[in-house]
C-alpha cells in the first residue's frame, strides 16, 4: 500500500551537530558515518525524501563544514533543498533547535519536522503526524519499544528461575527519534536547554506532548555494536530502505532502492 505523501514545504529539521562520542573515533563526524557505504545521515534524509519531504534544514555543530561538503557533493533531486546551519559546536539539542528556529518554522502554520541524523525505521511518516493532528498538542514524538541487548531471567513466586529469554522486546518505551512540532514548543527553549530534559517534561506534564507508538523497525546509532548490527542489516536488505517513486528514480539515492522490474 502506497504511503501517503507529506506536505513538500513543511521543513525536516535534523539534529547532526553532536560529537557522537560513544560511537568511538572515526574519519568522518558521526552524521556521515557509512551504513553500506552511504553516511547514516544520507538514509535519513532518504527516508523523508521518499514520503514526499522536500525542505531540510541540517542543524550541524561539530565538524559541521565537512557535513556541508558532504551535501554540496550529492545528487539531489532538482526540487529538494537541503540548508546546512552552524548552531555552535557544543549547543544542546534543544538549543540547536532554538538556532534554527526562524528556518525550520518557514512553513505552513510554521509545523517543522525533527530527528536524529542517527535513526532509521520503516515509518509512516504521515501516520505520525496524522497522530499529531488527532492529539493536538504541541508535538508528538515516536516511541518505540527496542530489543533489549542482554538476555533476561523469568523468576516464580520463590525467586527460582524458570528460563531465560534471549534478548527480548523491551516492556518500555523509549524515544524513537522521529517527531513533529509546532511553533509554539520553541517557547519551552534557552541556549542551553536538552530538548529531551526539561522541554519534554514541561510538554508532558502540560499535556501538550503526544506519543506515536511505532513496532515496525527502528534502530539507532550509538555505539560501535549498533554501527555492526546496521551493517548486517544493510546485508540482509535494510528494513528501513525507502523505495522511491518513479519521478525521483533518474536522481538515483544512494540508500533507497526501486521496485523491481515486473
Amino acid at each position: 500500500m502506497a504511503l501517503v505523501p507529506l506536505n513538500p514545504e513543511t521543513p525536516v529539521g535534523i539534529l547532526c551537530g553532536g560529537r557522537g562520542l560513544r560511537l568511538g573515533a572515526h574519519d568522518a563526524p558521526k552524521p556521515l558515518v557509512p551504513i553500506g557505504g552511504r553516511p547514516v545521515l544520507g538514509h535519513v534524509i532518504d527516508i523523508y525524501v521518499a514520503q514526499g519531504a522536500r525542505r531540510f534544514v541540517l542543524l550541524g555543530g561539530h565538524r559541521v563544514e565537512e557535513i556541508r561538503a558532504w551535501v554540496g557533493t550529492q545528487n539531489w533531486p532538482d526540487d529538494v533543498h537541503v540548508d546546512v546551519l552552524d548552531t555552535g559546536e557544543d549547543t544542546p539539542t534543544g538549543g540547536r533547535v532554538l538556532a534554527a528556529a526562524e528556518s525550520l518554522t518557514d512553513g505552513p502554520g510554521g509545523r517543522f519536522h525533527l530527528t536524529y541524523a542517527d535513526g532509521v525505521a520503516d515509518l509512516d511518516l504521515a501516520s505520525v503526524v496524522a497522530r499529531h493532528e488527532q492529539a493536538g498538542g504541541a508535538m508528538t514524538v515516536t516511541v518505540v519499544r527496542p530489543e533489549l541487548n542482554f538476555g533476561v531471567a523469568d523468576l516464580d513466586e520463590a525467586g527460582m528461575v524458570t528460563g531465560f529469554r534471549e534478548k527480548p522486546i523491551a516492556e518500555f518505551s523509549v524515544n524513537g527519534g522521529f517527531m513533529v512540532c509546532e511553533p509554539e514548543m520553541l517557547d519551552l527553549l534557552r541556549p542551553d536547554s536538552v530538548l529531551e530534559g526539561e522541554p519534554f517534561e514541561q510538554l508532558a506534564a502540560s499535556g501538550q506532548l503526544a506519543g506515536a507508538p511505532h513496532s515496525g523497525f527502528w534502530a539507532c546509532m550509538d555505539t560501535p555494536k549498533d554501527l555492526a548490527v546496521l551493517e548486517a542489516r544493510w546485508a540482509e536488505g535494510a528494513p528501513w530502505r525507502p523505495t522511491l517513486p518513479a519521478h525521483l528514480r533518474v536522481s538515483g539515492l544512494a540508500g533507497a532502492a526501486t521496485p523491481a522490474a515486473s
